[in-house]
């Protein structure tokens, strides 16, 4: 992986760990997700104005992505109405490398090298292991991890969809952004169609649309292009050391507690970020 690659996923991660902070920090995480979507499609919207439009073979790409998203956000939510970010985070985010692996090898004709193999399971062990640290607290919920892993199989299909899909495209941005735009519009009539409550509260946290918003859509922005340029299992893996910024906004932002297991099972994500970074397909 090139090192301008590396820097443009990390960001990402970065990024995509704010926007769930602000989810998980609010009171309504229904709300809060609300926001952070609508927020994503109105920036979709305006970046259509001036980003070339898709091929026609990436459309079918497109509409299975918007499924998933929304699927992915629905059980997102439902995981953080009744769990810790650092057990729901690392348990969604931790599954999903390992799946894009499997399926890259098994039907895509992806071959990997072994430190390769070696780097992306270490991140998804680092990044698991944080969330069974809630055991030895006595604060694991299953019910809550139960949701996550059903949110990181999510997940994993839109990673892979996006990825395929956006080498079809012809433009990474485009692609992506007429995803957001549409699952925005999706999930905003939905919304306030069950939830009309929800849309409105939602519409009066504007700097959560546009912090979380905008938050969003770049940061997946970034990891759509990075499909283009590297394969989608070790982009996705890097993409996860997310949960290495999201545990420190965690416990110095949202308070929650840090032991040394929790340490210790970052030091394994970042070593696994490290080889991806130096190892050859």
């Amino acid at each position: 992986m090139s090192t301008s690659v590396f820097a443009i996923v990390l960001l990402a991660a970065l990024l995509h760990a704010v926007w769930n902070a602000l989810v998980k920090g609010g009171a309504d995480k229904i709300t809060a997700m609300t926001a952070v979507v609508l927020g994503q499609g109105a920036v979709a919207a305006v970046c259509l104005l001036f980003v070339a439009s898709p091929t026609s073979e990436s459309w079918p790409w497109i509409w299975a992505s918007v499924v998933l998203h929304i699927g992915y956000q629905m059980f997102l939510m439902a995981a953080y109405r009744i769990g810790d970010m650092t057990q729901v985070y690392p348990i969604a985010r931790g599954v999903a490398p390992l799946i894009v692996a499997g399926v890259s090898a098994a039907f895509l004709g992806v071959t990997f090298s072994s430190l390769q193999l070696l780097a992306i399971a270490l991140v998804a062990l680092g990044i698991a292991s944080i969330s069974l640290v809630r055991n030895a607290d006595g604060l694991f919920q299953t019910k809550a991890a139960t949701l996550a892993l059903i949110t990181g199989m999510f997940i994993a299909a839109y990673s892979l969809v996006d990825g395929i899909g956006a080498r079809l495209a012809g433009t990474a941005l485009g692609f992506f952004a007429w995803i957001a735009f549409l699952n925005g519009v999706v999930y905003g009539l939905g919304c306030a169609v069950i939830r009309p409550n929800t849309m409105r509260r939602a519409l009066r946290l504007p700097h959560i649309m546009l912090l979380g918003g905008g938050a969003s859509f770049v940061a997946y922005a970034l990891v759509v292009y990075a499909f283009t340029q590297a394969p989608i299992a070790l982009v996705t893996a890097l993409r996860e050391t997310s949960i290495v910024f999201a545990l420190l906004i965690g416990v110095l932002i949202l308070k929650e507690p840090l032991n040394l297991l929790k340490v210790a099972a970052t030091a394994t994500t970042l070593a696994g970020a490290a080889m991806l970074r130096f190892a050859k397909g």
